[in-house]
């Protein structure tokens, strides 16, 4: 099976051309920049190419671009695609991507899914996969990547698009919400180091959940806020229970 990752020298992308090579996969890995596309070409051993066009000899496409460019990578692959070929996307959210997939994507079996984990995941096992199928076809798709990922130690949901977005305006938006806030108040204070020396366990907790979230690219956070449903509701609900606290 030959698998062709579009974006797949970024972190995540790489999360799973790497997951795909150890499982006999082919892969492709197709991107704008040569730079990391040669970095990634050098560590993995893959094939890598800059045109969409290369999707054409895949049997399926992964979808590992930010939400700001989905449509726009959509709209560039849908020419190329194969009635055969199925196309999944990895975003962060569900409802604009799988409305995107299907307003641009005329050939092709799309699936919208959502790999609820980091890039720095050790293995598959015990990681979280959201699939939000739409109609029987996808459904018989879903049932079958569940198997597959389950199969290999992961745990899988299935839900709507919709369901998946409320449910991460709280599971992501506002953890990260939290985070972000909590390292700007962790920044007015001297001596962090000596804090963390003599701290306990919910000091750390906090500590890793703001490392976590500083870690990553703020597009990527500035994206989910502005994204996710409610996220303006539940933030406001937040800061009225600190005042109360």
């Amino acid at each position: 099976m030959r698998v062709a990752i579009i974006g797949g020298s970024g972190k995540m992308g790489r999360w799973f051309a790497n997951f795909l090579l150890k499982e006999g996969k082919e892969v492709i890995i197709i991107g704008r920049n040569e730079r990391k596309l040669l970095e990634a070409k050098r560590q993995l051993g893959v094939e890598v190419a800059t045109n969409v066009e290369a999707v054409k000899s895949a049997d399926a496409i992964l979808l590992s671009v930010p939400i700001d460019n989905f449509e726009e990578v959509v709209q560039q692959v849908s020419p190329y695609m194969r009635p055969e070929q199925v196309i999944i996307d990895i975003t962060s959210i569900k409802v604009f991507p799988v409305e995107t997939m299907h307003k641009h994507i005329k050939v092709g079996l799309t699936l919208g899914t959502h790999p609820v984990f980091g890039p720095g995941a050790k293995s598959i096992v015990n990681q979280n996969f959201v699939l939000t199928p739409t109609n029987e076809r996808e459904r018989t798709l879903a049932q079958k990547v569940r198997k597959y990922l389950e199969t290999r130690g992961a745990k899988v949901a299935l839900m709507t698009p919709q369901e998946h977005d409320e449910m991460m305006a709280v599971i992501l938006g506002l953890s990260h919400f939290i985070a972000i806030v909590s390292a700007d108040t962790l920044v007015s204070f001297d001596r962090l180091k000596q804090m963390e020396a003599i701290s306990g366990i919910t000091y750390k907790v906090l500590l890793t959940l703001v490392e976590s979230v500083i870690s990553e690219a703020p597009e990527l956070y500035a994206s989910l806020q502005m994204s996710l449903p409610n996220m303006m509701k539940i933030e406001k609900l937040f800061q009225q229970r600190v005042k109360t606290w």
